[in-house]
């Protein structure tokens, strides 16, 4: 457990916290790219969202990437907000409870590093190829 870390569930500030970190842990090129997107930790995600993302049962999204693909990205593109990174507090707890394999810490870093790769311009196949997580 982390330093500063209670016993019991972290909390949004705590989860933000791993979070931050794991972005400052990340290869120069991409740290500095994943600096421009906002961070945003919540419990859970909205309604619109999981509609949005056909998605009937909010523990199955721990986290999601708005935003526009740096692959993708043009200086035509009038963006309307900034490129966020969601993670979802209840729906990472609820994982962490079921799986006997993995710290907070990792989860939560995991979700993290998935989201800011579709930042990326990683698609979820793409990801797969390296991320031998749920093997």
């Amino acid at each position: 457990m982390m330093p500063g870390m209670s016993e019991s569930a972290p909390s949004l500030s705590e989860i933000e916290g791993i979070a931050i970190r794991t972005v400052d842990a990340l290869p120069d090129g991409f740290r500095a790219a994943a600096r421009d997107v906002a961070l945003r930790v919540t419990d859970w995600p909205d309604t619109e969202m999981l509609r949005s993302l056909g998605i009937g049962d909010p523990l199955e999204l721990t986290g999601l990437y708005e935003g526009i693909p740096m692959t993708r990205k043009s200086v035509f593109d009038q963006p309307i907000g900034p490129d966020i990174v969601w993670l979802f507090r209840q729906p990472i707890l609820a994982e962490w409870r079921q799986r006997d394999d993995v710290t907070i810490e990792r989860l939560v870093a995991h979700v993290t590093v998935h989201e800011f790769a579709h930042h990326f311009g990683w698609s979820d196949n793409d990801i797969a190829v390296i991320d031998r997580w749920w093997e």
